[in-house]
């Protein structure tokens, strides 16, 4: 069975349905289905309607919105998605060892063009019974004959990372969820914190050098620092995502989900707000923020849901990104009967209202007058009919000969012996929309 989700370019209305796949290795063929999947393949495909809360601000407020953006970058094209394959996938048990740790957690993946590998995070605290330490791992995928398959996925290192010098991070005292490969050989690592500790451990975005020592941190805004009550990140909904603009001089994360003042977290009736933030690497500053739909659950749940943003990533450098946002719900059948139910949206800041002055989304009950970013799907992986692990991790790796590129994505298997970590390739046509 698959799931799939249309939302027009404002992200307004998500409309789903039930579909058969004829091959779980379909290629899509378009930015919105699979190729061979067409609406006689759908005959649930109305099964339900649900309009997004706020997408739909009152027009008569569109004259009072504040400052949006447009494309800054000088002569650079905005780009766009005009086709999605998928290349195959490659599992690796839960309990797999390497170098005396468990490979588990691997919540990002950054791509290392310059020594064509990849480096994949784990999302260990530190505070498990193995006594792991939270550390990466550097990994070696064999695309060449243009297809992901068993014994493409080969690690070759791996390495610690510190709090501080040498001084390795206190267990439980690190909830490391993004990671990317920046500009002169740093890394540049996000965690989410923990608001249920006493005291409060907040999230951080810091720099890391290859042997895994910090050498910078950045200025979080205050509006993310949490009281644990009513302000700040939410338990869990911080910053999973991290990655850089193809230029190199801007880095993006995002809240997984709505901060305490922007309103509720998702559910199965609502979506929620969440914030895509921007730096500047050259000064850590932060220098835009913008405003991301999330929607519903997929699912139900009497047990525990959530939707959110686990991964952004930049197509050029003019506002336009992937977002991969991911449903998951206890005891749901989709995702292959996982109950996660992963796609990937393109998404543009063109016109967008930045946020980054503003402290709460929310006023007396109510969203504040804004313009989210503009958001498309371009793949469901539910229309890959197969199970779909934890996806959280999604980068972009070497072009393939006919010039597209390779979109590699990792899954974080909780350590869950129930779960397994999931590498799956993707090719990705982008074009230049001019």
């Amino acid at each position: 069975m698959l799931l799939w989700i249309f939302r027009c370019r404002r992200g307004t209305l998500m409309v789903s349905g039930f579909a058969w796949l004829s091959s779980p290795k379909a290629a899509c063929a378009c930015p919105f289905r699979p190729k061979g999947v067409t609406m006689e393949h759908h005959p649930f495909r109305l099964l339900h309607r649900r309009l997004v809360p706020f997408a739909v601000v009152a027009l008569a407020l569109l004259l009072a919105l504040p400052a949006t953006a447009a494309p800054t970058s000088g002569g650079d094209p905005a780009r766009t998605v005009v086709d999605v394959e998928f290349l195959g996938e490659v599992i690796i048990p839960t309990g797999t060892l390497f170098d005396g740790t468990e490979i588990g957690g691997l919540s990002s993946i950054t791509y290392g063009q310059g020594r064509g590998v990849y480096h994949t995070l784990s999302d260990d605290q530190g505070n498990r019974p193995t006594g792991d330490p939270v550390r990466y791992y550097t990994v070696v995928i064999d695309l060449d004959d243009g297809a992901l398959d068993d014994g493409d996925v080969t690690f070759v290192g791996v390495t610690q990372l510190y709090e501080k010098g040498k001084t390795p991070f206190a267990p439980g005292g690190v909830d490391p969820e993004g990671f990317v490969f920046g500009r002169q050989g740093v890394f540049y690592m996000s965690s989410e914190g923990n608001i249920l500790t006493e005291p409060i451990i907040d999230p951080f975005i810091r720099r890391y050098n290859p042997n895994g020592r910090m050498t910078a941190e950045l200025p979080i805004p205050d509006k993310y620092i949490p009281n644990g009550v009513d302000w700040g990140v939410r338990q869990n909904l911080a910053f999973e995502s991290l990655n850089v603009t193809p230029d190199g001089r801007l880095l993006v994360t995002a809240g997984e989900g709505a901060l305490f003042q922007d309103g509720p977290a998702s559910t199965f009736a609502d979506g929620s707000l969440a914030r895509i933030l921007t730096y500047d690497n050259a000064n850590r500053r932060a220098v835009s923020e913008f405003v991301y739909e999330v929607g519903p659950w997929a699912e139900p749940s009497s047990v525990f849901g959530v939707n959110g943003i686990v991964e952004v990533l930049p197509i050029d450098n003019v506002g336009t990104s992937l977002v991969m946002e991911r449903s998951f719900s206890v005891g749901g059948v989709l995702g292959g009967g996982t109950g996660n139910v992963v796609v990937i949206n393109e998404i543009s800041n063109a016109g967008a209202t930045d946020v980054l002055e503003v402290d709460a989304l929310y006023k007396g009950g109510s969203p504040i007058a804004l313009t989210p970013v503009s958001v498309w799907e371009v793949f469901a992986f539910d229309d890959l009919g197969i199970p779909i692990d934890n996806i959280e991790g999604m980068t972009f790796g070497p072009d393939l000969p006919d010039g597209r590129q390779t979109l590699v994505i990792v899954s974080d298997n909780n350590f869950n012996p129930s779960q397994f970590t999931q590498f799956i390739v993707l090719a990705v046509d982008i074009q230049a929309t001019d």
